[in-house]
């Protein structure tokens, strides 16, 4: 059996200085609105995390403890049922995935894998917490944010069930 990748965890002080600064955040939709010493705050109160190639970020089933936010790299997120893995997205920089363990410590509904080299803000529900006792607004814009990307997926969800519905009626 190979090595199993593993996250690597970038030191305090180095944590977002080569791959992504404040700057590049801000310039990702999530963080848009943010002022300068909003999105500051709220790196040195998320986790940035470098996974290699390879590395699981998050598994299927496991309890979810936090938002990712894709600052470098690529992921992808697969389901597993009954034997199959099922390519779910592939998701690059600005993505985000884990936003409901934002809400709630249920299982994760997918596997996240690093595709190449992909840094990523770690952000749990006592950082989004803390972000909001510093700065309400902050918070709030980037709930606001999350949850206009939540309803796009979740038109286009509903879109493509109508069309298997519609689909599997027009074949009978």
């Amino acid at each position: 059996m190979g090595e199993v990748p593993v996250a690597l965890n970038l030191p305090s002080p180095d944590r977002m200085n080569a791959p992504a600064s404040p700057d590049q955040l801000m310039n990702l939709a999530l963080f848009m609105e943010f002022t300068r010493g909003e999105m500051e705050t709220l790196i040195d109160l998320a986790d940035p995390t470098l996974f290699r190639a390879g590395a699981v970020v998050v598994r299927q089933d496991e309890t979810g403890d936090a938002l990712y936010i894709v600052i470098s790299g690529e992921v992808q997120v697969t389901h597993r049922r009954d034997g199959r893995d099922i390519l779910l997205a592939t998701l690059g920089p600005g993505d985000f995935f884990g936003e409901l363990a934002l809400v709630d410590d249920g299982p994760r509904s997918a596997t996240v894998t690093a595709m190449q080299e992909s840094l990523m803000l770690k952000v749990p529900q006592g950082v989004l917490r803390a972000l909001a006792g510093v700065y309400p607004n902050a918070a709030f814009k980037l709930l606001m944010t999350i949850a206009k990307v939540l309803v796009s997926r979740m038109r286009k969800g509903n879109t493509r069930y109508i069309d298997s519905l519609l689909a599997a009626n027009t074949a009978k």
